[in-house]
């Protein structure tokens, strides 16, 4: 008897677990609704008038970036150093976040809390050369000068906002291992199959696309890679088709058929 009602309460206590964790869900997902609805329009504005990717997808794609841009925008402090802030900042930043993230189920990058806002390039540690932003423990660094230039000009295939989060995404996933994405990690290893062996010809002078950056090390070639596969891909589809493949299954999204599929309706 004793044992059914042990039983019994144990299946009680799980049945109102779930229950009120169910709730629970639905609550904050309604709380997070709300605040949302408030920051639409403003959203949609600032980024359909910055990001041109933007305007490329489809409507359902685009209010699924638009709720990640505020999810993560929601999620992190800012910090603006030596630079005056405005409300487009955080939000520009969140969008690009959401970009490059927007096939994936893991999309917060939970390990960085802080990121940081400077005006220009910036000197790093011991480097010589000045930095247009980077990872570290401490949090994502970028610089809006540079920021502005890499999401309004679509001449030089260069987007440190893409850059940093990039090098954001690789960290969590094989580096702090706090916000792993399963699909990620596997297809990472597809992709470096397909990466590597282009990386070690760049290295032996071969030049490509992406640029002698990509050539100083691995992690410069796979920010280097996020880049070119959303500034052109038009150019990285036709020349590295492997490589551009490799990456639309690692990001579950494909920008050339974006494209192609715009220009067909126009």
């Amino acid at each position: 008897m004793e044992i059914v009602f042990v039983c019994l309460l144990v299946f009680c206590i799980i049945f109102a677990f779930d229950v009120m964790h169910g709730r629970l869900q639905r609550f904050l997902l309604y709380r997070r609704r709300k605040g949302f609805e408030q920051h639409e329009t403003y959203f949609r504005s600032l980024i359909s008038s910055n990001i041109r990717y933007f305007n490329k997808v489809d409507l359902e794609t685009q209010q699924k970036w638009l709720i990640r841009t505020y999810l993560f925008y929601r999620s992190k402090k800012f910090h603006y150093v030596g630079v005056e802030k405005s409300d487009d900042m955080p939000v520009l930043i969140s969008a690009t976040a959401a970009q490059l993230t927007l096939g994936l189920e893991n999309f917060s990058l939970n390990y960085f809390r802080d990121i940081y806002v400077l005006q220009h390039d910036y000197h790093y540690g011991y480097y010589s050369l000045p930095f247009m932003g980077h990872v570290d423990s401490s949090g994502i660094y970028l610089s809006w000068d540079n920021f502005l230039q890499g999401i309004r000009s679509a001449q030089d295939s260069s987007n440190v906002g893409l850059h940093e989060m990039a090098h954001a995404l690789a960290y969590v996933n094989f580096i702090t291992k706090t916000d792993e994405d399963r699909h990620f990690k596997k297809e990472f290893q597809h992709y470096s199959k397909v990466a590597r062996p282009v990386f070690q010809e760049m290295q032996k002078g071969r030049k490509t696309l992406l640029g002698d950056y990509a050539a100083t090390n691995y992690h410069e070639f796979w920010a280097e890679s996020v880049e070119v596969f959303f500034e052109n891909p038009v150019r990285f589809h036709n020349d590295l088709p492997e490589l551009y493949d490799a990456m639309t299954r690692l990001l579950k999204q494909d920008p050339y058929a974006v494209l192609i599929s715009r220009q067909a309706a126009a």
